[in-house]
């Protein structure tokens, strides 16, 4: 059984009905997973209860976070809501749902680490260009890098890469993990495009970043020599005992917010070449706003999942 970590309570952190990174993103995905021949091969779980974690959680999200930002977050919500930014809105229950998204990463990577098989975060709001003291871009809390800290402190894990496909560079999973020796850190996306980062000279402080812009237009067949010469062997080299994927799908042909032309198929392609490297793989939804091939794309992801791993 392939886990799937998800919850209807991810839906209630109200965006608005105009905004691109809305709840039906996730109710899109769950329906297209369900209606597969092999949906009975998924185990559907919902993570912890924030009310539950004890001091697990704050203490994942403090590693990451400073404590007067998570308060900000909750005053926020607690008010009714606002802004964090022009493109992130915080809504009267953003605080608990961003928490119980982070409670779900955690969560994939206890159960990835022990089974050394994938699973599948699905879960917003997205995370990778939160920085440490501020949200952006449709984004709370840093949910890769959180899960990335957090792995560190579990016996048997001494290294954790993360691998970026979304089609916007995680700014804030860059910004957060490569001042760590043991976290490393690649990224494949448009350029230049939005956040305006993500240059190859960008190399982390332990060389442990790896950027490979893409121009607008690009194609699997600009993807696949880049991810065969560069990503794999970055992945291999820096032997990690667990991959996280930032897993955003806006680089379909077909999404609203991007330029580069994908199709959901090449997203099993993007999987198999993780599964090269490890099987311990966290896979977790970031960005993907064309509901159609979002879910294309998932399902894509999780066939290469359930055709290359022996999930029991």
């Amino acid at each position: 059984m392939l886990p799937i970590f998800y919850d209807d309570a991810f839906q209630l952190h109200d965006t608005g009905f105009y905004h691109p990174e809305n709840g039906g993103r996730l109710t899109a995905v769950a329906a297209a997973l369900r209606a597969q021949p092999w949906a009975d091969q998924l185990d559907w779980r919902s993570p912890t209860p924030v009310d539950r974690q004890g001091d697990r959680l704050t203490q994942a999200l403090l590693r990451v976070h400073p404590r007067d930002y998570l308060e900000a977050v909750r005053a926020l919500s607690n008010q009714g809501g606002g802004q964090i930014d022009p493109d992130t809105p915080v809504s009267p229950l953003t605080y608990d749902v961003a928490r119980l998204a982070v409670s779900a990463w955690l969560d994939g990577v206890d159960v990835v680490h022990q089974h050394q098989c994938p699973a599948f975060v699905l879960a917003r709001p997205p995370g990778h260009h939160a920085l440490a003291q501020r949200g952006m871009g449709f984004c709370i809390f840093s949910n890769a890098a959180i899960a990335a800290y957090y792995a560190l402190e579990q016996a048997g894990i001494q290294r954790v890469a993360i691998f970026d496909w979304d089609v916007h560079h995680g700014n804030g999973t860059q910004a957060i993990v490569e001042t760590h020796p043991r976290l490393a850190y690649c990224s494949m996306h448009q350029y230049p495009f939005y956040p305006g980062t993500g240059a190859p000279t960008e190399q982390g402080h332990y060389n442990n970043v790896l950027n490979i812009p893409m121009a607008a237009g690009s194609t699997i067949e600009d993807y696949s020599p880049r991810l065969e010469q560069d990503v794999i062997p970055f992945l291999k080299g820096f032997a990690p005992d667990l991959i996280i994927v930032s897993a955003g799908y806006d680089g379909n042909q077909a999404d609203p917010l991007a330029g580069i032309s994908l199709q959901p198929r090449d997203y099993g392609l993007f999987t198999q070449a993780c599964l090269d490297v490890s099987h311990a793989v966290l896979l977790g939804l970031e960005g993907g706003y064309d509901y159609n091939t979002l879910s294309q794309s998932v399902v894509a992801t999780l066939e290469a999942c359930l055709a290359r791993v022996d999930i029991t």
